[in-house]
């Protein structure tokens, strides 16, 4: 008697109790630290203190310009930077696993941000900031539960050349208008509108508003640039960045005095009041509306995050040997960003250029980062009322010069030229990020990329097979065919989502002849059965069966035989017609497979055909 089939409502609560225990199983498996910041005060004397306290101020001086770039950059009021930069270095080093990474805003996550609130500028970016944030750090936190940061090695580095170049080139043309002292006004003189988040709009829309160019911005601009270029050239360990806009403004400050006219943040404020922005508000009305609008963007803005992060820090382990847990990097970088929801005014992400300073500065400790955090805080509020003065030109030349040390000539043509694969995921992400927002970008970017890996992945080929003189089943000769009334499939390879629908289209060619009335799938070497594999797997079924042929499984391991039973499959094909196979003896299941084929028609001495088909 066969048992009773289980209602709909039971078959649910059964796979919310799988679907648990494999969410306990990957978060059982994580190893992270409560607080790895305890090796840094192993030893710690006099020594590592004064190396620490130096790499410390050479950050804090490039950190504190940076963060007002990166600021302006996200269009947020300059402080928001620096305190930004306080509030992620003083948190993340607690939890994080590398000596050297300093975190706070940078470029990419900051133009995300400018992108998605130019593309809806009803939207108050400066209110709805901290719940933005808070979202991020949630993320970052729970993925760092989940083992999320070890999917990163799945992300093709192709990506994220494609979108820090995409991303730079619309930083640069953006600053432009600061550049030339214009303004960049969404609709034009002919009431025509223009997409100011993509190049082309904001590059048709510089050259309309060309005539308007303010020649003591474009001085200031030029000076400034070279000042920087020229201490980076021949002063490479100066910062540069600070220097550059301390030398700006002092001009900037003369000319005004002699009548020339300089735009400036004059609204820019440093005070503690101002530093502090409001915090997330989860009792207000708007609350879920607001949840709604911003949950895609937190997500876009954690995933770069994490990939800056997991990037740069792989980066600086390989040049000196240490090891880093990316898991316990990105907790360590929700944590941060959590801190900043409540302490800062932007999400903050591991910075590649302040973290290879300060490795390079003679960093010894975690410690040297948190020093890092006071100097930015005590910076903030003593130079802040000096902020005021510095002029927009100044700053956004800077920022086109940073943007633009972002472009790998070299990145650029090993992505383009090393495969065809790479070089369409390069151009379809570079153009996505000149054409879309970039929180759309980065994940069209992931998107083609996966799609392409899983093109190449999801091709399971099928060999023939046949039983030799010696009665032994070996793969046969090219071209060797009968007719069949059996037909011997063997399939190799994965049979995941990718692969199921290439893997019917196989098999049916071998239904084409009418002569063949037992299929044999022989899955001793067939991996990843998934559901789409299992219904493509039932429709080939019941296709045969409605046209008087039958299909028998042979050498279903352990995993795909689970599967099968699992998704009630078993049941379908007939216990009958399902041959496990056997490690000892692997040809064991197919012979027992054949003589039930045999069975099935009525003879012992049916004509065997292996499948097989040279162009898969």
């Amino acid at each position: 008697m066969s048992a009773p089939k289980k209602s709909l409502l039971q078959e649910l609560r059964v796979a919310f109790r799988q679907a648990g225990e494999e969410l306990r199983k990957i978060s059982s498996g994580n190893t992270l630290d409560a607080f790895p910041l305890r090796r840094a005060f192993k030893g710690y004397g006099r020594r590592t203190f004064l190396a620490d306290v130096k790499a410390a101020i050479n950050v804090a001086l490039l950190d504190i310009p940076q963060g007002m770039a990166y600021a302006a950059v996200a269009g947020l009021p300059l402080q928001f930077g620096p305190t930004c930069s306080a509030a992620a270095t003083l948190t993340g080093p607690v939890l994080s696993s590398s000596r050297f990474t300093v975190l706070g805003p940078t470029n990419a996550t900051a133009f995300m941000i400018f992108s998605y609130f130019a593309a809806y500028p009803h939207l108050n970016r400066i209110s709805l900031m901290p719940l933005l944030i808070f979202l991020v750090g949630a993320l970052l936190v729970m993925g760092a539960f989940f083992r999320v940061a070890d999917l990163a090695q799945y992300i093709s580095r192709t990506v994220v050349v494609a979108y820090v170049t995409g991303a730079s080139l619309l930083i640069m043309a953006n600053q432009a208008a600061n550049v030339f002292g214009i303004t960049l006004e969404a609709v034009g003189p002919d009431g025509e509108r223009f997409n100011l988040r993509t190049l082309p709009g904001i590059l048709y829309q510089l050259v309309l508003s060309i005539g308007s160019l303010h020649w003591e911005s474009v001085l200031i601009s030029v000076v400034t640039a070279g000042i920087y270029i020229a201490l980076r050239r021949w002063r490479p360990k100066w910062p540069a960045l600070a220097l550059a806009l301390v030398f700006s403004t002092l001009i900037a400050e003369g000319l005004q005095k002699a009548g020339v006219q300089i735009s400036t943040f004059k609204e820019a404020a440093f005070t503690w009041r101002d530093l502090l922005p409001p915090f997330p508000d989860f009792a207000s009305s708007k609350f879920l509306a607001d949840f709604n609008q911003l949950f895609g963007l937190s997500v876009a803005v954690a995933f770069l995050a994490m990939l800056e992060s997991s990037t740069m820090g792989k980066t600086l382990a390989s040049r000196n040997g240490q090891r880093v847990d990316a898991n316990q990097d990105m907790l360590s970088l929700g944590v941060a960003n959590l801190a900043c929801a409540y302490l800062s005014g932007m999400p903050a992400s591991g910075s590649l250029t302040r973290s290879a300073l300060n490795q390079a500065s003679g960093a010894r400790t975690a410690l040297a980062v948190m020093y890092n955090g006071v100097f930015c805080l005590i910076g903030a509020l003593t130079l802040g009322p000096v902020m005021s003065h510095v002029p927009r030109a100044a700053l956004a030349i800077l920022i086109i010069c940073v943007a633009a040390s972002l472009i790998n000539r070299r990145h650029i043509r090993v992505c383009l030229f090393a495969t065809r694969s790479d070089g369409v995921v390069f151009l379809v992400t570079f153009l996505s990020t000149l054409m879309v927002p970039l929180h759309v970008a980065i994940f069209t970017g992931v998107g083609v990329s996966l799609i392409l890996y899983l093109r190449k992945a999801s091709q399971p080929s099928l060999v023939e097979y046949e039983f030799n003189p010696e009665g032994q089943l070996a793969e046969a000769r090219q071209g060797v065919r009968r007719d069949p009334s059996i037909s011997i499939v063997h399939v190799e390879g994965e049979l995941f989502f990718g692969a199921a629908e290439l893997f019917r289209s196989q098999i049916q060619r071998t239904c084409a002849d009418p002569n063949v009335q037992i299929i044999i799938l022989r899955l001793k070497n067939a991996r990843h059965l998934d559901a789409t594999s299992v219904m493509a797997l039932e429709d080939l079924l019941r296709s045969l069966r409605a046209d008087g042929r039958d299909l028998i499984i042979s050498g279903a391991m352990k995993d795909v035989y689970r599967v099968l039973k699992d998704s009630c499959l078993i049941d379908v094909i007939g216990r009958q017609n399902i041959f496990l196979g056997s490690t000892t003896n692997p040809n064991i299941s197919t012979r027992n497979a054949l003589k039930r084929a045999q069975q099935i028609l009525g003879s012992t001495d049916a004509k065997v055909h292996i499948f097989y088909d040279p162009h898969i």
